[in-house]
């Protein structure tokens, strides 16, 4: 009797597991916006001032530009040239190791994978390419995987990894747990209790996916 009731507790527990749900974010997560902004504003406006890589803090790049070169006509509409561009998003080079990163995650027993991204305002160009850029980098089958949302505390999840620090929305306490993935622009931000992920290269985002495993 004993024996049989703890194999039916064993099967139930089975049945009832969950399965993680991690978002991950596309920009400067999988895609590198920073790298390819900077070369395309290198390459159109070499007369204008400009921000190294390392020295980009905040999540939008137009601000600081804007603050730092307030004396350079239009220096905001330069900027936001470059990414409102036809191909800018698909011709986005690939974050270090993020694509075969995301390949793996999506291989890993009890672990779901959706990409969590926001388009730009100006969404003419973006959100075809953001599609297109999965398909190219990832394959046909992650487009069904593309979450489009301004958003994104509306969607559901365990684990939201993504490098804009503030991400708010209607949901006060999303159901996701932030991971901030670290870039230039948020290095020295504050980012309270929250754990950062730092790249794909070094195998740490296998740590922290089975360290929520085990707690979902």
């Amino acid at each position: 009797m004993m024996a049989r009731m703890t194999s039916r507790t064993v099967h139930i527990g089975q049945m009832c597991k969950k399965n993680l749900r991690v978002l991950l974010d596309m920009d400067q997560v999988l895609a590198d916006f920073e790298l390819g902004f900077f070369q395309e504003y290198r390459k159109k406006y070499p007369e204008y001032p400009y921000i190294e890589m390392k020295d980009r803090v905040g999540f939008f790049v137009k601000d600081q530009y804007e603050k730092m070169f307030s004396s350079v006509p239009n220096i905001g509409n330069a900027v936001a040239n470059i990414y409102n561009a036809k191909k800018f998003f698909l011709n986005l080079p690939e974050i270090e190791g993020a694509v075969d990163a995301a390949k793996k995650l999506a291989k890993m027993e009890g672990v779901d994978v959706f990409i969590c991204t926001s388009p730009i305002e100006k969404y003419k160009y973006c959100l075809p390419e953001k599609y297109e850029w999965v398909h190219k980098h990832l394959g046909p089958e992650w487009v069904a995987r593309i979450i489009l949302t301004k958003d994104k505390t509306m969607v559901n999840g365990h684990l939201l990894i993504d490098d804009r620090v503030d991400i708010i929305g209607a949901i006060e306490r999303p159901s996701w747990e932030h991971v901030v993935f670290s870039a230039n622009h948020n290095m020295k931000a504050d980012i309270g209790k929250r754990r950062r992920l730092d790249n794909w290269t070094n195998g740490d985002w296998k740590e922290l996916i089975e360290d929520f495993k085990m707690r979902i």
